[in-house]
């Protein structure tokens, strides 16, 4: 009987789903969150009679046939990049990019990765980094006696110096974007990586076509609509069900099966 094999991949597949929609809703905070969404293919067919098939020495066509599916198989999980809502803070190095690209930044072992959060702030040199101390490329440093620092919406960080009437410009943010941004690869702790799915990064400036701008004292909230969510999960959660009652109508069905005499 292939019922409870058939059943057995529909509760796996929901399993992942609920998974996916979890960690969704776990991240509903974390600035520069993408959601996920998880995606399912058929299994194969067993087909004990192949559409098309001749029926008769007469050369009539079988219309239909027969082909049994053997359940559901994962085929992605897709993370959905579009634009998060942006919230206001009270800290001039909380920058929201308001459109498409990812802040490059460099770990502490060389490599470059990619991010939507741009929650800021300083190092003890006065370089911008992250909340984890990566250095945000290029590397901008503010000096020691700057009492205000602006950032205009591309990119361009001028502090204004004690003792000095004009501000000065200490740097300009550097935005990437990607043919495939799906294709990224998840790191953790908000950072992305390219991969050959991806392509390679296309460097550019805020606020030029094809690139979003900054805003200054903003972040980037998660892109996770939680009603959405829990309609997705309660949906999830009665698919589950339903398998599992199949698994339960197979058994019953196999035990009838076994008990005639």
């Amino acid at each position: 009987m292939r019922t409870l094999n058939i059943a057995a991949t529909g509760m796996m597949a929901q399993q992942l789903n609920v998974e996916v929609i979890s960690n969704n809703i776990a991240n509903l905070n974390t600035v520069g969150f993408k959601r996920s969404r998880a995606e399912f293919q058929d299994l194969m067919y067993q087909a004990q009679v192949r559409p098309g098939s001749e029926s008769s020495d007469q050369d009539t066509i079988v219309p239909a046939g027969i082909q049994l599916g053997l359940g559901v198989k994962p085929a992605a999980v897709s993370r959905m990049h579009g634009q998060g809502p942006l919230t206001p803070t009270e800290n001039d190095y909380d920058v929201a990019l308001d459109g498409r690209g990812y802040f490059v930044i460099t770990l502490p072992n060389g490599d470059t990765a990619y991010t939507r959060a741009g929650n800021f702030q300083l190092s003890p040199e006065g370089t911008i980094v992250t909340v984890d101390g990566y250095t945000v490329s290029p590397n901008i440093t503010v000096p020691d006696n700057t009492r205000k620092v602006a950032i205009n919406r591309n990119g361009e960080v001028l502090a204004f110096i004690d003792g000095q009437t004009e501000p000065e410009n200490v740097g300009q943010f550097e935005v990437a974007t990607f043919v495939n941004e799906a294709g990224l690869e998840a790191m953790g702790d908000n950072l992305f990586r390219e991969t050959p799915a991806s392509g390679i990064p296309i460097l550019g400036i805020p606020g030029q076509l094809g690139y979003g701008g900054i805003r200054q004292g903003y972040v980037e909230a998660a892109n996770v609509n939680i009603v959405q969510e829990i309609t997705s999960l309660i949906s999830a959660q009665r698919a589950y069900e339903m398998n599992s009652r199949v698994v339960e109508a197979g058994d019953q069905m196999l035990n009838t099966v076994t008990q005639m005499r």
